[in-house]
C-alpha cells in the first residue's frame, strides 16, 4: 500500500488552506490523500470531514481520498499516523489559538516530534499556490542537511522546478573574507563556506542531474539568510536533528523563525 500524505483539519480556514495544499502535493507524487480529524472540543466530526473532502476534490478531481476521526490528542494523533506518512501537513493556526499567536500549538508540537516531513502550510496564495517555480532549502553541512537535501531534489524535481540551496556563513570579527577564499586562518580540517556547500549538494545533485540548482552563499545569519531567500519561494525547507536524550527533533532558534516567520509553506524534515 503507498503511504499518504496526512492533513489534519479542525474547521479553521488554516485547516482547509491546508488541505489545498496536500491535495496537491499528493497528486503530484502519485500518492493518497488521508484527511484526520481529532474529534476534541465538541466539534461535529462528519461534517468537519464533509467539507475537507469537498475542498480536496473540488481543487484536484483525481485525488485518492480517505478520511479518519480519531478521539486522540490532535498532536498525538497526527504523530501516530506520521510514522506511515509520506508527509503530514498542517495550517498555521488552529481553532485554538490565539489571534496573537503566529504558529498553532499543535503545528509547533508535531513538527518537533513527528518521525516524517511535516510541513505547516503559511503565507499569500501567491506562495501557497506554487507560483514562483522555486524552492529554498537551508544547507548546513552534508552530515547535518542530507535527508532535508534528499526532500528538496526530489520535490524540486516533481515539480520542474529551481532548487535554491541557502548556506548562510560568518566571518570572524574584524577578517575581511569570501565564501570561496576566508582570510582568517583555516585549520586543516576545515572548509570554506563554498566547499562545504558543494560537498553537501554533490550527492544529491548527482542522483537528480535535471534539477537545476542555485548556489547562494550569504554571509548573514541563517534565520535572515532563509526569511530572506523564502519571499520568493513556494517551499522553504529545513532539517531538524534528532534528540540524543528526549524523543523527538531538536527545533533550534532557526526552525523555529522559520516556522513562525516564514512567508511560504514550510517543511521541517527530520534527520535521519
Amino acid at each position: 500500500m503507498t503511504i499518504p500524505v496526512v492533513v489534519g483539519v479542525d474547521g479553521s480556514e488554516a485547516s482547509l488552506e491546508a488541505v489545498d495544499w496536500a491535495a496537491d502535493e499528493a497528486v503530484r507524487h502519485g500518492v493518497p490523500l488521508h484527511i484526520l480529524h481529532a474529534a476534541t472540543g465538541g466539534h461535529e466530526a462528519s461534517g468537519l470531514i464533509t467539507t475537507a473532502s469537498e475542498r480536496a476534490r473540488q481543487g484536484t478531481p483525481t485525488v485518492r481520498l480517505s478520511s479518519e476521526v480519531s478521539y486522540e490528542d490532535a498532536a498525538s494523533a497526527l504523530i501516530d499516523i506520521g510514522r506511515n506518512a509520506f508527509a503530514l501537513v498542517l495550517g498555521s493556526r488552529g481553532l485554538g489559538d490565539l489571534d496573537e499567536l503566529l504558529l498553532g500549538s499543535v503545528s509547533l508540537a508535531v513538527a518537533a516530534r513527528a518521525d516524517c516531513p511535516v510541513v505547516v502550510v503559511r503565507g499569500a496564495v501567491t506562495h501557497r499556490e506554487a507560483r514562483f517555480g522555486s524552492l529554498v532549502v537551508g544547507v548546513e553541512d552534508e552530515k547535518s542537511s542530507g535527508t532535508a537535501l534528499g526532500f528538496a531534489f526530489r520535490e524540486a524535481q516533481v515539480r520542474r522546478c529551481r532548487l535554491v540551496a541557502v548556506h548562510a556563513w560568518s566571518a570572524p570579527v574584524g577578517t575581511f573574507s569570501t565564501p570561496q577564499a576566508p582570510s582568517w586562518p583555516l585549520e586543516a580540517h576545515l572548509r570554506s563556506p563554498a566547499q562545504v556547500l558543494d560537498d553537501a549538494l554533490r550527492g544529491s545533485a548527482e542522483r537528480h542531474r535535471d534539477v537545476l540548482v542555485e548556489r547562494r552563499l550569504i554571509e548573514a545569519p541563517a534565520r535572515q539568510a532563509l526569511l530572506e531567500a523564502a519571499s520568493g519561494a513556494d517551499l522553504l525547507i529545513v532539517g531538524a536533528r534528532t534528540r540524543l536524550v528526549h524523543r523527538g527533533l531538536q527545533l533550534g532558534l532557526i526552525n523555529h523563525a522559520v516556522l513562525h516567520h516564514a512567508p511560504c509553506p514550510t517543511a521541517v524534515i527530520p534527520q535521519i
